[in-house]
Formats: C-alpha cells, sequence, structure tokens
C-alpha cells in the first residue's frame, strides 16, 4: 500500500462506519487497494459495500486460516469458525498419510485448501451442489478432484469406503431463522448454503444415512453444527452404528461432531 492507501479518507471511512461497518478503516484500505487507483471503480465497490455485500466477493479474496482464497459475488463466504474443521481435518490427514480425503459441501474449497496446503500429497476430492462454489473451488484447489452435484452422488464411486478423512460444513441454520441472519449472509448468499431445514439438521440426517459407504474402515468424518445442535447431530451418527463425540473451541465459536467408523476386526 502507499502511504494515502495506508490512511483511507475520512469520508470514506465515516461513510462505511455509518453503514454499520465495525472495523470500517481496514475495509477502507481494503477497498481502495481493489480499486486499483480507479476513482470509479472505488465508488461502485463502496456503494455495494454500503448497500449490504460481503467484504469478501468485493475483494475477490477470502482469508481463510492463513490462506488467500479466491471468492465470487453470489457464494457462501467461509467463516472463521470453521477453520477449526478445516485445521482438524488437515492434521488427521497428515496422521493417516498417504490420506485420501472428501471435502464434502465443499463451497468455494476453503477447508479442502487447507488439507492440500498441510498435505500435499493427500488424495482429495470436493464436492458441492453450487455450480458457482464449484467453480471457485476449481481455482482454490488445482490438484484435486472437484466435482458438482447433491452430496455424495458426483463423488466417483470407485472410492467408495476409500475415505480416511470425510470434512463436511453442511448447511444448518433452520429455516425459520434464516430471515434473523446477518444481510450479508441473509442477502447475498444462497439460501441453499444455509437453510438445513426445520431444525437445520436435513443434510446431517441424510449424510448420517450415506457416510457407512463412503467411510473407509476406522476412517473419520467431521461436522460442522451449532452448539445447540450438536448433541442431536451426534445422535442421528450413533443411530447409525458410528462412535460419534462433540468437540467445541469457544474461542473460535466452533462445535463439531466427531464421526468414526468402526476400526477392521
Amino acid at each position: 500500500m502507499t502511504g494515502s492507501e495506508a490512511r483511507p479518507r475520512p469520508a470514506l471511512v465515516a461513510r462505511l462506519r455509518a453503514a454499520g461497518c465495525v472495523f470500517a478503516e481496514e475495509e477502507a484500505a481494503l477497498l481502495i487497494q481493489a480499486s486499483a487507483g480507479s476513482a470509479a471503480r472505488l465508488e461502485l465497490l463502496v456503494a455495494r459495500r454500503v448497500a449490504g455485500e460481503p467484504l469478501e466477493p468485493l475483494l475477490g479474496w477470502v482469508e481463510f486460516a492463513g490462506l488467500r482464497l479466491h471468492v465470487e459475488p453470489g457464494v457462501f463466504v467461509p467463516r472463521r469458525r470453521t477453520e477449526r474443521l478445516a485445521e482438524r481435518a488437515a492434521a488427521e490427514t497428515v496422521a493417516r498419510a498417504p490420506a485420501t480425503a472428501l471435502d464434502l459441501c465443499c463451497g468455494i474449497g476453503a477447508i479442502g485448501a487447507v488439507i492440500a496446503d498441510r498435505d500435499p500429497d493427500a488424495r482429495l476430492i470436493a464436492a458441492d451442489i453450487d455450480p458457482a462454489a464449484v467453480r471457485c473451488a476449481r481455482v482454490n484447489l488445482p490438484h484435486a478432484t472437484v466435482v458438482e452435484g447433491d452430496l455424495f452422488a458426483p463423488v466417483p464411486p470407485h472410492l467408495r469406503r476409500r475415505f480416511d478423512v470425510i470434512a463436511v460444513n453442511a448447511p444448518y441454520v433452520p429455516t425459520g431463522a434464516i430471515p434473523s441472519l446477518p444481510p450479508e449472509a441473509r442477502d447475498h448468499e444462497p439460501v441453499a448454503a444455509l437453510d438445513g431445514g426445520d431444525d437445520g439438521l436435513d443434510l446431517h440426517r441424510r449424510i448420517a444415512a450415506e457416510a457407512e459407504a463412503w467411510l473407509a474402515p476406522d476412517g473419520l468424518l467431521l461436522i460442522e453444527a451449532s452448539a445447540d445442535q450438536a448433541p442431536a447431530s451426534a445422535a442421528l451418527f450413533a443411530a447409525a452404528g458410528f462412535a460419534a463425540a462433540i468437540e467445541r473451541d469457544d474461542e473460535r465459536g466452533s462445535t463439531l461432531v466427531t464421526v468414526r467408523a468402526a476400526a477392521p476386526s
């Protein structure tokens, strides 16, 4: 950044702050940088941000677990709390090397990108139903196989019972709670990336029913949930024959359900 970019114009900062941007000075500096010196481009970006669009798609990137990942308007922006899921999945993949891993409901491929960064030799598959998200994931995961479709449906069938690690950030917002989400999510992210059904666990039920066909013996599935939902999610997987437990990271507000397949006898 130049000196002028390091100190954004007070009027610009005030405009962003009035729109509810808590980190207005930092956002102003990033938007100036993204405008590449074009006043018209800067005005367009600021107007869209003031109107409530998420910052990251305006910049074209999001920082996640120390990585800068490509993101486009209209896709789900990965949250900081999901870094815990990505780090756990990556650590498990490294520990099981050479491992085969699946980033299910991958979105832009954030979890897969952390796995690939920490274990470049991992065999990595990523899957999502949203074409825009898949397009971003293919940029962020250039050496992975990224497929488009509903849950496990597009995953190559020869990988049944081959996945050592499955990481899942499936939609888990209860349908009735969507209107209360921040406008960045409610108005600018696809409903399919948010809506988990009446109790938020519709996809958890489907994944619990299908996971046995895909996990390797002693494989591990990690799935994000809210703190309130986690006991019910864990019960779904336990009912499907898995050993399920709950892990919490209070610092990042993360709750994971860990699901283990039976070890080979």
